[in-house]
């Protein structure tokens, strides 16, 4: 009886061991991938926090929270817009210099914007200046009408496009990303537009990069303070509204290794910055060369 009891205790002893052994290998194999740097992640709301990092070069995901959680995509919508553009540009369909109409919708728009009066015109090189530096939801407006007829019709245009090229999770309802409940995207389908606009338009890729543009004699600063902050960022985009919170897609390259990274959700834009530059700091080491 008394064997019988060491038995019985000694397999309880080794099956906890086990247990604990199992346990303390998934955390050390998962801890880096979904908590990164502790103090950065607690300081972002739960609720809308969402973030992934990307190597550029391999497409290997080197950490994430919540990546494929639905987030409102804010500004950073114009990115699919501008991959649109870039698109159209590279097919022939329209040059550097075509101008394009602004309607009374597109002139209605609210804020961020350059303010053009409904029955002005620009041409697409402005007008990409003003999406990928200004984020000037009119000139988002008119380049959608310009493209898709109406700028409804542009974003099935634009989710279409966001299937094509993997982004399973997205759907587009407008240009610009003004609140629209019903568009919607993840933090790992901005990381894979990030990843495709450098890969499919590396020449037009530039103008992500750029802090300041001018029009109507007028200087206007961009809101990617990353951009000349953090060695070797060299764009994407932002975004905010009320809903998403402050959202950033981060490229940079540096030594010859690539990242990408997604932050959604930060309270402020210096919280989210920040983050961003730990997760920099953090990760790109880890990638390839």
């Amino acid at each position: 009886m008394l064997k019988f009891r060491f038995n019985a205790l000694s397999h309880l002893r080794w099956l906890a061991i086990s247990l604990l052994a199992l346990v303390l290998a998934a955390c050390s194999s998962t801890e880096a991938l979904r908590l990164g740097p502790p103090a950065a992640v607690v300081s972002l709301p739960t609720e809308k926090y969402a973030s992934i990092v990307v190597d550029g070069n391999s497409g290997k995901v080197l950490y994430e929270v919540d990546s494929g959680a639905p987030r409102f995509p804010a500004s950073l919508t114009k990115m699919m817009t501008l991959y649109m553009l870039f698109e159209a540009v590279e097919a022939g369909r329209v040059s550097l210099s075509t101008q394009i109409p602004v309607s009374d919708h597109a002139a209605r728009q609210p804020p961020s914007k350059i303010g053009f009066k409904p029955g002005e015109t620009l041409d697409v090189d402005t007008a990409i200046r003003a999406l990928a530096v200004k984020s000037a939801n009119d000139v988002a407006a008119a380049v959608g009408e310009f493209l898709g007829g109406s700028e409804e019709q542009f974003a099935a245009m634009m989710t279409a496009k966001a299937r094509a090229i993997g982004m399973r999770n997205t759907t587009f309802r407008n240009a610009s990303g003004l609140p629209d409940p019903d568009q919607q995207t993840t933090a790992r389908d901005m990381a894979a537009l990030g990843i495709q606009l450098r890969r499919k338009f590396p020449t037009q890729f530039a103008y992500f990069g750029r802090q300041t543009f001018v029009i109507k004699g007028r200087t206007v600063k961009g809101h990617n303070d990353l951009i000349g902050r953090v060695d070797g960022v060299d764009g994407i985009k932002t975004g905010y509204v009320r809903a998403s919170g402050f959202n950033i897609v981060t490229s940079v390259t540096r030594g010859g290794r690539r990242l990408v990274v997604v932050v959604m959700g930060g309270r402020t834009a210096r919280e989210r910055n920040d983050h961003v530059e730990q997760l920099i700091e953090r990760y790109l080491p880890r990638t390839g060369m």
